[in-house]
């Protein structure tokens, strides 16, 4: 297996410190307003990463943050009176339900930063006592220059830095690259108590942890360690964020932050950068007004994890076609095999099976290659249809385990495609149909069967245009008409 390391700028086959253990950390939302589609990407992709390794044998350990205090809470609880705690809990709440609904686990830990104040400020003590930070009337800086390899992540020298980065202004600080770790807190700011000690002298410090120091401290907490397998992240935190970590982390182990380093690509909307000012900011939850999950995550799959992917409408159809085509096979193999009376014995790989596994694996081992995994389960569709439109009793064993091989990458991707069987019987599946029962449905669908027998095709032909004008596309098999929602 390769990954493709962001540090070093190349791919590098893929071997744990400690295997089969995998210790991963991905830097999580800040919740001051709703997730979009934006974080759904990163949320989905690196969830896939998640579920592959673990496929691949590899036990892995996830830790992802949710950062519950910061400057943009603070502002946004400010603009809009209520209480900052109040607004946290909300969004905490609204990303909860947003990862159920896309159907991303959680990581095995999701800590918030200000449940973790007293392992930051041991953090930044030893940042102090290692001569890495100071003390201002503002608060405790990390003091750049005295960093060596500052820059090696984002590949910049400090003179680049300061010619082309906007710099936060503060008189306190010595430097202008210089990053706060512990921010003094104004009297109508939240705070916590933190006493630092410089040359034996304590000063006491209301105030609040900086961004950067949060994911050093919160991932060797919970991970156990001084050096992660994986960290990842969007491109967009390479600089200043990443570079920050791996400074303050470094400097306090002396030991390297991560052996890798994954970024995704960042999401687009026709063309331009998401924002509220712009309208076309896309929530999860807008999204999933209008679409199923699955839709988004084919979306997702059908782009390399590191190239950035625009967001139209033109994709998202594409997407929907890919749905269904997966879904109207497992509707085949479904009607073709749901009638058997005794159990099927375990189905035992034939070597086209072997043949589509092997591809699979090997282009996912190739960087986690999605757009070509799913090339590969596109492939072994058109090869179950071809054998289900030319059946052979022979060919059972060998469709049952082409079965079995998409629904265990189907797992990996986090999809499922539901047989219509299944489908439905959901409530949740008929009111998403538009202002129609599924007795009128099948009601109807029976009257065009009735039509169409006596011969009265041009009646049985409004029926169906009926109910396509409902969103309810028919389909004629041997063994009768079935139905399903349009995507």
């Amino acid at each position: 297996m390769r990954i493709y390391n962001s540090l070093t700028g190349k791919k590098e086959e893929f071997i744990p410190i400690n295997p089969p253990q995998v210790n991963i950390y991905t830097c999580g939302v800040t919740v001051y307003d709703e997730s979009h589609i934006g974080h759904a990407r990163s949320l989905y992709i690196f969830d896939v990463i998640r579920r592959y390794l673990k496929y691949r044998g590899f036990q892995v350990n996830f830790v992802r943050n949710i950062t519950d205090i910061d400057d943009k809470i603070i502002n946004r609880a400010n603009e809009l009176k209520v209480g900052w705690k109040d607004l946290v809990k909300k969004y905490i709440d609204r990303y909860d339900e947003d990862l159920k609904s896309l159907g991303i686990d959680k990581g095995d830990f999701e800590p918030r930063a200000t449940e973790n104040i007293p392992e930051m400020v041991k953090y930044i003590q030893g940042l102090i006592e290692k001569g890495y930070a100071y003390i201002t009337d503002s608060g405790v800086y990390f003091s750049v220059r005295k960093f060596k390899n500052y820059g090696k992540m984002s590949g910049q020298s400090i003179e680049q830095m300061l010619k082309g980065v906007r710099i936060e202004p503060d008189k306190n600080k010595l430097d202008p690259l210089d990053f706060a770790l512990w921010k003094k807190s104004e009297p109508d700011e939240p705070g916590w108590d933190a006493i630092f000690e410089i040359k034996k002298i304590k000063i006491k410090i209301s105030g609040r942890p900086g961004w950067h120091i949060e994911c050093s401290a919160m991932s060797t907490k919970y991970l156990k360690t001084e050096t992660l397998d994986i960290h990842a992240g969007g491109r967009d935190l390479i600089f200043p964020h990443h570079e920050n970590e791996i400074a303050q982390s470094e400097a306090l182990t002396g030991k390297p932050f991560a052996k890798y380093w994954i970024h995704h690509g960042l999401l687009t909307i026709n063309g331009r950068k998401m924002a509220k000012s712009l309208g076309n900011f896309v929530s999860i939850k807008d999204f999933l007004k209008e679409n199923i999950p699955q839709v988004l995550k084919l979306f997702f799959l059908s782009a390399h994890y590191r190239s950035p992917v625009d967001y139209n409408e033109k994709r998202i159809r594409e997407a929907k076609k890919n749905y269904e085509r997966f879904r109207i096979l497992f509707d085949k193999l479904n009607r073709k095999f749901s009638k058997e009376k005794t159990p099927a014995k375990p189905v035992k790989p034939d070597k086209d099976s072997i043949k589509f596994r092997k591809r699979f694996e090997e282009t996912m081992d190739d960087d986690f290659n999605t757009p070509e995994a799913l090339a590969v389960l596109f492939d072994l569709a058109s090869f179950c249809n071809k054998l289900l439109d030319n059946y052979k009793d022979n060919y059972r064993e060998i469709l049952l385990s082409a079965e079995d091989i998409l629904q265990d990458y189907c797992k990996i991707f986090g999809i499922t495609f539901k047989t219509h069987v299944k489908e439905i019987k959901s409530d949740a599946y008929i009111r998403m149909v538009k202002g129609i029962s599924r007795t009128e449905i099948e009601s109807l669908v029976k009257s065009r069967e009735d039509l169409r027998k006596k011969g009265n095709f041009s009646e049985a032909d409004r029926i169906r245009k009926r109910l396509e004008e409902k969103d309810i596309i028919l389909e004629d098999t041997k063994e009768g008409t079935i139905w399903r929602r349009k995507i």
